[in-house]
């Protein structure tokens, strides 16, 4: 089994995905490529001592993108939103 920080690799704040955190109680991750949805519901648990209820994924594919001349590529990644049981709530912005 990996080590959790292996697996969540970064909180993704937005203002689409705080406000899914206020409403829904689901926050967004960018996580490992290989990560399934058994492993990250580990790691969040285990990283942050929250229950659990649903994870959700998605995989982003990498943008062309052009600046000037030069044609460069955006990173792919893979995204997961995880829901949490009622009354369990993750601290986001904790240390920013």
């Amino acid at each position: 089994m990996r080590e959790a920080r292996q697996v969540v690799i970064r909180p993704l704040v937005t203002e689409r995905t705080t406000e899914l955190g206020e409403e829904q109680n689901a926050y967004t991750f960018v996580v490992s490529k290989d990560a399934n949805k058994i492993e990250i519901r580990q790691a969040v648990e285990h990283l942050f001592g929250v229950k659990v209820s649903t994870v959700r994924t998605l995989n982003y594919r990498g943008k062309w993108r052009r600046v000037g001349r030069s044609l460069g590529r955006r990173p792919s990644y893979k995204k997961a939103i995880v829901k949490l049981a009622e009354g369990e709530r993750i601290d986001v912005y904790e240390g920013i």
